[in-house]
């Protein structure tokens, strides 16, 4: 299934906050409109907000952006520390999320049923400073109506959304006038997302268009059945995904989510999450 999902239906004024890691203090820069904060999620085009607040993301040693930091939440919440609800209009059933243990580790528990829901988290990022992406994620299974090419097949146990914020003065007319268009349907919508996700078939490494609308690609990070069950660390360069998924230079990260969803296909699936840092270098995982 695949949604766009529209981080904001309203726009806010916020402010952004960042980590001077030479000076080891937050600085905040000027206000901003946030136009569309986006995420882009699963099924059919769906209406929905995110309501934005001020983020600011403390840096460890100047190199290190904890986005997620799960193993640190208290086992049995709902909703781990700093993230909110994600949920759409248009569909009533919501995959259960939980903060469990896990091996000894606390982590971020989906079961979705038939269901579409995530979690979701606002950030201030930039993809240049803090290019890297790492992330641990476990499955039960995999879906069989799953097919990345096809709006009844976006559905997939596990995914994990980095939204970007729209900046008018660095769009082509193009998207601009595909914007407008956009919100004249659905309000505020997402100008770029990428999505990474658990696929069944799609070979490892293939960025696709998104099979609702071309403001979010694709990238299968895992497939198949092979590695069901196992805790899989994951490792990702955002800022050279979004240069070859869109061509061009991406603008500030605004968001990060994690959603398991079967809605589309009716299936049942369980996901688990690990903690999700952003780094501004990394050596090069082995693939």
């Amino acid at each position: 299934m695949d949604v766009v999902a529209f981080l904001a239906r309203r726009t806010r004024t916020f402010r952004k906050c960042s980590f001077d890691a030479r000076s080891g203090r937050r600085t905040t820069p000027v206000f901003k409109k946030g136009n569309g904060k986006m995420l882009v999620a699963t099924g059919v085009l769906l209406a929905m907000w995110l309501l934005i607040v001020p983020a600011c993301l403390w840096a460890q040693s100047g190199t290190v952006l904890e986005v997620g930091k799960f193993s640190a939440s208290q086992v049995g919440q709902a909703l781990p520390d700093g993230w909110k609800p994600l949920t759409f209009k248009k569909i009533p059933k919501h995959t259960s999320y939980e903060v469990v243990k896990d091996g000894g580790v606390t982590i971020v528990k989906a079961v979705s049923e038939a269901s579409a829901s995530g979690l979701i988290k606002p950030v201030v990022i930039d993809p240049k400073e803090y290019p890297i992406v790492r992330w641990r994620w476990k499955v039960d299974n995999v879906l069989q109506g799953s097919d990345v090419a096809l709006k009844e097949g976006d559905d997939f146990p596990a995914r994990l959304y980095v939204t970007f914020e729209y900046d008018s003065d660095k769009v082509s007319l193009g998207k601009k006038l595909k914007f407008k268009a956009g919100q004249i349907l659905f309000g505020d919508i997402p100008i770029a997302a990428l999505n990474y996700i658990w696929d069944t078939k799609t070979p490892v490494g293939t960025i696709v268009e998104n099979a609702y609308t071309d403001f979010a690609r694709m990238v299968i990070v895992e497939s198949g059945t092979q590695k069901i069950g196992m805790w899989i660390d994951e490792e990702r360069n955002i800022y050279e995904d979004y240069k070859k998924a869109f061509g061009e230079e991406p603008p500030m990260i605004n968001g990060v989510a994690i959603m398991s969803d079967t809605d589309n296909t009716k299936e049942q699936a369980t996901a688990y999450f690990g903690d999700i840092v952003f780094q501004k270098s990394v050596k090069a995982s082995a693939r």
